[in-house]
C-alpha cells in the first residue's frame, strides 16, 4: 500500500495598494498577497496548515512579510475606509 502526501501552497491577490516601498523609493502599486499552505493527499488538497501575508512591490519585486491584521487594514484601505 502506498500513501502519497505532500504540501502545496496556493497564493491569492488581496489587493493592490499605492505607496511608497520601503526598499527602492519609489511610489507604486503594491501587491498583498495571501499564501495558503495545505496539506495534500494522493494530490488533493485537505487540510490548511499555514497562512501568511506579503506585501511584493511590481517596481522592484521586494517582498516584505505581514501580518493577518496589517493584510485585513490593507484591504480596509484600497476600499476606501482607511478608519478600519
Amino acid at each position: 500500500m502506498f500513501l502519497i502526501f505532500g504540501t502545496r501552497g496556493t497564493d491569492t491577490l488581496l489587493t493592490v495598494v499605492q505607496f511608497v516601498c520601503g526598499v527602492c523609493g519609489v511610489h507604486a502599486a503594491q501587491r498583498v498577497v495571501r499564501r495558503t499552505t495545505k496539506l495534500s493527499l494522493f494530490f488533493v488538497p485537505l487540510v490548511p496548515l499555514s497562512r501568511s501575508y506579503r506585501n511584493e512591490c511590481v517596481n522592484c519585486g521586494a517582498v516584505t512579510r505581514l501580518t493577518a491584521e496589517q493584510a485585513e487594514h490593507a484591504q480596509g484601505w484600497s476600499a476606501g475606509q482607511p478608519g478600519i
